[in-house]
């Protein structure tokens, strides 16, 4: 008794849950299947046809279970419903397999290099596809000498990016060490250029192992202040961006004077109507630099209770540039003011 008041109630459970399926799915008697089975038949046979000795007067045998909309019916039968599970368990998910390849691949382009390790586990094919792994590679390391190359058969992105991954580590650790062993594995070739390219085009090497780097390979710090192009940039946004990449040292010194005299010579190259108009040199932009980076240091700094003035900075950057007009020193302050240090 109590296991029938059980099975009533778990119908009528499971009927109120797929209720929506039962309302777009086919009727009970629509589904050959499921007369198969009520007239005895195997699943995927068809059910057996009335004889002819069955018939009586002509007119045939009422139907052992009468055909019911399933609107209609009063308990919803358990087959269908276990089905209409199944169903909705199989579509929980998508399986990228059964996708086009070039939509699979767009969507597991968006994921890291660990994601994608853990994606192979399941989509071991696309996992391992060498395009993931090539945009992989030149996003996180735009210039390598090895991509110019012509690639010998079996090349890997995949073991590829784990070498660049351990050299990039080796360089944070060891900065020597790290570009012997780009150049042992045939990533990089040893030329000032190439290795400049690589670092303007990598984000992933630490800032003072790279900043003790280019301070011992001045032939490669020289490349690296050519690959930047400041035209039509005002002054401190051009310095922010040139510290972005080569980092200005903590302490004054011959290595910040040195990188100074560089951009300022970079800067004049790439502005020459900047350097007509407002008659900017390099000896000026030397001057002006340093003073962007003091204001920067007195504007932003904790420790400077009476902060500089407009009129002060004016005065003072004058006095050392004449020939730079008070309205263009005036917006150099304003720059520092409103976006901050130009070394931070």
């Amino acid at each position: 008794m109590g296991q029938g008041l059980w099975r009533v109630a778990r119908n009528q459970q499971l009927q109120q849950e797929y209720g929506e399926q039962w309302d777009a799915g086919p009727g009970l008697d629509g589904d050959p299947q499921y007369l198969g089975m009520e007239m005895g038949a195997n699943p995927g046979q068809a059910p057996p046809s009335p004889r002819v000795g069955d018939l009586g007067g002509g007119h045939l045998p009422p139907h052992p279970h009468p055909r019911r909309h399933p609107q209609h019916c009063q308990g919803a039968d358990i087959y269908q419903l276990l089905r209409a599970r199944r169903g909705k368990e199989q579509h929980g998910f998508i399986d990228l397999e059964m996708l086009p390849p070039e939509l699979s691949i767009t969507i597991l382009s968006y994921l890291n290099a660990t994601d994608l390790c853990l994606a192979s586990c399941v989509w071991q094919d696309l996992g391992h596809d060498e395009y993931l792994w090539q945009g992989l590679c030149k996003s996180t390391w735009g210039h390598c000498s090895i991509y110019n190359r012509r690639l010998p058969y079996g090349f890997s992105y995949r073991r590829l990016y784990m070498m660049l991954d351990e050299g990039s580590l080796t360089f944070n650790a060891y900065h020597q060490e790290g570009i012997s062993y780009f150049m042992s594995k045939g990533i990089l070739v040893d030329h000032p250029k190439e290795l400049a390219k690589f670092i303007f085009c990598t984000r992933t090497l630490n800032w003072k192992m790279l900043r003790v780097y280019l301070d011992e390979r001045r032939d490669v710090l020289d490349e690296l202040v050519t690959l930047h192009n400041f035209s039509n940039q005002f002054l401190p946004n051009a310095l922010r961006d040139f510290f972005r990449h080569i980092h200005a040292p903590e302490e004054r010194g011959e290595y910040l004077e040195t990188l100074i005299t560089k951009f300022s010579h970079r800067f004049c190259a790439c502005n020459p109507a900047l350097v007509r108009e407002v008659g900017l040199s390099p000896d000026a932009v030397y001057v002006l630099c340093y003073s962007l980076i003091l204001l920067s240091i007195d504007l932003t700094s904790p420790h400077v209770k009476n902060k500089m003035s407009k009129r002060e900075f004016i005065r003072n950057t004058r006095r050392a540039a004449q020939n730079i007009s008070e309205d263009f020193v005036g917006h150099l302050y304003d720059n520092i003011y409103l976006i901050g240090h130009v070394a931070a």
